[in-house]
């Protein structure tokens, strides 16, 4: 028997509920889940991550749902997306990915994964790197308060 093969992606920066619950009901609809976490370079739809992306790929390796954590390819996204050959591709309910523009380019290279949007995170207060960081820019100020 084969396994179901889920792929979700992201930047996964200052990782939060959302994240987890994104992760969790994407683990949901398979048996294996590969999460492919964004190069540095790669991230140009939003400020820069501010964990560097060996420490993100390393976190979600760690958290429970992640069965494999890879960092992205610098060059073509797809490329990871053929070696893992999964069945189900997830996204996040806040991602960018046009999901028709994203099945039909990976038809164009011969992967025919179901493209699955997962929801919202309910208790989404603090379920955005963008809010936490707002929140502690608020809470603490934007000098450097150097405290662990």
């Amino acid at each position: 028997m084969t396994s179901r093969r889920v792929v979700a992606t992201g930047t996964f920066d200052i990782l939060h509920p959302g994240h987890l619950y994104y992760l969790t009901e994407s683990k949901k609809l398979g048996d294996e889940l590969f999460v492919i976490v964004a190069r540095d370079a790669n991230v140009k739809h939003k400020p820069r991550p501010i964990v560097p992306e060996e420490q993100r790929r390393s976190m979600i390796a760690a958290l429970k749902p992640v069965d494999h954590a890879i960092l992205g390819d610098q060059i073509d996204m797809f490329r990871p997306i053929e070696e893992i050959h999964p069945d189900i591709i997830t996204i996040g309910f806040n991602q960018y990915f046009d999901e028709e523009n994203l099945r039909r380019q990976l038809a164009e290279r011969g992967l025919h994964a179901e493209v699955v949007r997962i929801g919202k995170y309910a208790d989404g207060d603090l379920a955005s790197s963008r809010l936490i960081v707002q929140r502690i820019i608020g809470a603490r100020g934007g000098g450097d308060q150097r405290s662990g």
